[in-house]
Formats: C-alpha cells, structure tokens, sequence
C-alpha cells in the first residue's frame, strides 16, 4: 500500500493531513476561548442576559472543537515517534522540554478550569465562572505560544550546539524566543481570532438571511465584524513584518513564495500577480506582476536587491509552485477580510448592518475563509522550509524513522478513514448547532408578540408560520 511513492513521501503526506485537521480546531478554540470570556464580561458588566444567551450557546461549539483537538493533537505528537523517530533523537532535548511546558502550563490550566467553565453555571459564583473562562482562554493562548515557540525553533534555530551528532540546549531564552517567533505568534493569535469572528459573523448572516432580527443575532453580528475591522488589516501589518523576518532569515522561502529566480542586481523586483513557477525550467511562466512593487514591499524601496532562487543549490530549494499559490490563496482572502471589515463599517454607518443581505451573503460565503487562510498560511510555512525539518540544520529525509512505505501508507489510509468518519461526525454536529443557532433563555422576550416581533422579518405576513417557528426555539 505504497501508493507509488516513497515512505518520506508518504510520512510527510501523512504528517500534513493529520496537521491540517489538527489546526482547523485549535484555531477554534483559541478565538472562541477569548470571545467567550469578553461575552462573560459583558454580561458581568451589565447584567444584560444577552451576553449570558449568546456565551451558553457558543460555549458548546467550543466544547466540540475543544475535545477534537485535544483527540488529532495527541495523534500528531505520536508519529514524532513513529514516522519521524531520528527528529526526535537529534532533536528531542529542544522540542521535548517545549511540548511539556505545554503541558505543564497551559493544558493542565485549561483541563482543571474547562469543567468549571461548561458546567459551572449555578454552582459557583458569577466571578467564580467567569474567572474559570478567563484561564481557559488564557491556557489555549499559553498552549499557541509553546507549539509556536517548538515549531518557529525549527524554522530559525538558535541556541543550541551540536554534540556527538545530538543537538543540546545551550540558551533556553534564545531557543524560545528564536528570530522568528514573535512574528510568528502574533500572525498565528491574529489568524485564530479570525477564524472564530468570522465563523460568529457567518453563522449570524445565516440566521439573519433566513429572517431572525432578535438580539442574539445581531449583537453577534455586529461583534463579529467589529473584530474583523481591527483584526483584518492589524494582520495585513504582522504579515509585513513577518515578511521582512522571512527575507532574512530564510531567503530560500521568501524567494520560492514570490517566484523569484534571478537576484535583481540593477533593477527592482516585481511582484506576481499570477504565475506557474517551473522547477525545472527555473522560471515563473505567464508571469503578470507589478514592476519593483516586490522590491518596494520587501525592502521598502523601488530598487532593493532581493536574493533569487538560483543563488540556493536546486536540492535546497523549496516547490515554488506550491508556496507561491498557498501564499497568494492567503493574501488573498486576507484582502477580502478587509473589503468584508470596511463593508461592515459602511452598512454600519448607513444604519444597514442588519438589512442589507449583499453585506450578509458576502459574510455567509467568507464563514469559511478564515480556515482556508490558516491552511494555506501553514503549508506556505511548512513547504517552504523544505528541504529542511530544522532550517539549516537537518534535512527532513534524515529525520525519517526505519520505516516502510508499505507501513506508512497503510496508516495514511487508515488515518484517512478514521478521521473523515470521526472528525466528519465532530463537525456535522458543530454545523447543526450553528443551523440551530442561539436560543432565548433568560433574555425571553416579555410576551408572545415580542417574541414573533425579535426574531422573525417585521413584514411577515403568516402568523401561523411564525408561532410555529417561535414555538421550536
């Protein structure tokens, strides 16, 4: 059960599918973690049970993605051990001790306050609960710094000698706070937090669409697309930033990603628009750019030299074809979070935010965006630091356990079936809670009449329709 290819191959196959179903929840989690706390807030701060309404229904999409991450993170760090055991005995004294601070400080926080958080309600105090969610969301940040702190270590390390063909810590400072980290750790916080408002605005232009204009619907709608106003063009800025570490560091990367072949000695660089990069030709073909705005952008001026790909032996270069469209795929969508942001702005101003359905299908058709964008943000990464597992340092083909392809491709398949079968079940019940949708509980509109007047159109003429629709929430 090779598939034709060989057990690297196939690992780093398995590696990126496990690892993309991993990041979706986590991302989740991470943004619903912080919403959660700022709705508990709210409520805190001005007994409106609104804020108690929406947290009590958002808290079980947390829940859902809270436990599937929790189940494909420990899958993952098992095949440090199975598919990638040589990583783990060069490397194992520097990503070790990161993954158990991980635990230490951040999983045990979350596990020893999550049952205070999902079913505390009642049973302690309101400040009780509320600090419970508080160092939930605290923990899930704590966690995205550690695996953060691990995985930009292996894109810039530091801090470390090698002896007797071991890497060995020399500098835990140095180690955890490697070149790349910071940039790297806001941009992953900024894209988590995304997720999660955009998965919020989706799910209330959906029920908005089908004619719900109660508070549980629009207060959702309008924080969501406030955060998506700063968050969205904030991340434009970490992206730069992170960008200009990436020249730096790890020039290979930032020329595979613009398609960029010849060092531009005498002239500025352009930047593609569109492109198919041609590893063998060494050339972007039906290349359409905009001339030294790649200059301009990665060096902040209209003639800045920026390193080729040629320059890098051809086994040290990454597939350009695939870190150029992922990186495009996520700027991309990164552009319409801004267009959907400053939309939201506009309608918001017009006193539209809520009646104007182009605003709400542009919102529903973007709920996905944010996971897409994460993905794409992760292989550019990933892809791009090849052919290395730590920067310079290993390659990933000596980072491969004694291993089969027959083995690793029978797994592959294995874990290609369990998860869509598992995970698919995880997300289609999370899909139903958001079809569903928050529900009144303490803040139940007075009477009948208030309750058809919240949540159905104003100019709704079948009254029969709505008592039964009133009666199901």
């Amino acid at each position: 059960m090779n598939l034709g290819l060989t057990a690297l191959e196939l690992a780093r196959i398995q590696f990126a599918f496990t690892v993309s179903f991993h990041i979706i929840f986590p991302a989740i989690s991470i943004g619903l973690a912080s919403f959660l706390a700022v709705l508990e807030y709210r409520w805190l701060k001005t007994k409106d049970p609104v804020y108690q309404d929406l947290f009590k229904f958002w808290v079980k999409i947390f829940a859902v993605a809270f436990g599937m991450g929790v189940v494909s993170g420990v899958v993952m760090s098992y095949q440090f051990g199975t598919n990638w055991s040589e990583f783990s005995r060069v490397a194992g004294s520097v990503t070790g001790p990161l993954l158990t601070y991980e635990v230490l400080s951040a999983f045990f926080l979350e596990a020893g306050f999550l049952g205070i958080m999902l079913f505390g309600w009642g049973r302690v105090g309101p400040r009780a609960h509320f600090f419970a969610t508080l160092m939930v969301a605290i923990g899930t940040c704590i966690s995205m710094f550690w695996i953060l702190s691990s995985n930009s270590w292996m894109q810039t390390p530091q801090g470390f000698s090698i002896q007797n063909g071991l890497i060995v810590p020399e500098d835990w400072f140095a180690i955890v706070f490697n070149p790349s980290f910071p940039y790297r750790f806001l941009h992953m916080a900024a894209a988590a937090f995304l997720v999660s408002a955009l998965l919020v605005a989706a799910t209330a232009a959906w029920h908005l669409l089908k004619g719900r204009r109660d508070r549980l619907v629009k207060t959702s709608f309008s924080m969501a697309l406030w955060l998506i106003l700063i968050l969205a063009p904030l991340q434009a800025v970490i992206g730069d930033f992170h960008g200009l570490n990436t020249l730096k560091h790890q020039p290979a990367k930032l020329a595979a990603i613009e398609g960029h072949w010849e060092t531009n000695h005498d002239h500025g660089m352009p930047l593609y628009l569109f492109g198919m990069p041609d590893m063998q030709a060494e050339e972007t073909k039906y290349a359409i750019g905009i001339p030294n705005l790649g200059s301009l952008i990665m060096t902040h001026t209209l003639d800045g030299k920026v390193t080729g790909l040629k320059e890098f032996a051809p086994e040290d270069r990454p597939n350009s074809l695939v870190v150029f469209w992922s990186f495009r795929i996520m700027v991309g969508l990164g552009v319409l979070m801004i267009i959907l942001a400053l939309w939201g702005l506009w309608s918001r101003r017009k006193d539209a935010l809520y009646e104007n359905k182009h605003l709400q299908r542009f919102a529903l058709i973007m709920g996905p965006s944010g996971f897409i964008a994460v993905l794409a943000g992760w292989f550019t990464t990933e892809v791009g630091r090849q052919p290395w597992v730590i920067y310079g340092v290993m390659r990933t083909k000596d980072a491969l356990s004694a291993v089969s392809a027959e083995q690793v491709g029978f797994t592959l398949i294995l874990f290609v079936l369990v998860y869509c079968v598992v995970f698919g079940i995880g997300i289609y019940y999370m899909l139903r809670l958001l079809h569903k949708g928050p529900e009144f509980i303490h803040s139940q509109p007075a009477n009948e009449q208030d309750v058809i007047l919240a949540s159905k159109r104003p100019l709704s003429s079948v009254k029969e329709d709505l008592a039964d629709e009133e009666h199901k929430q």
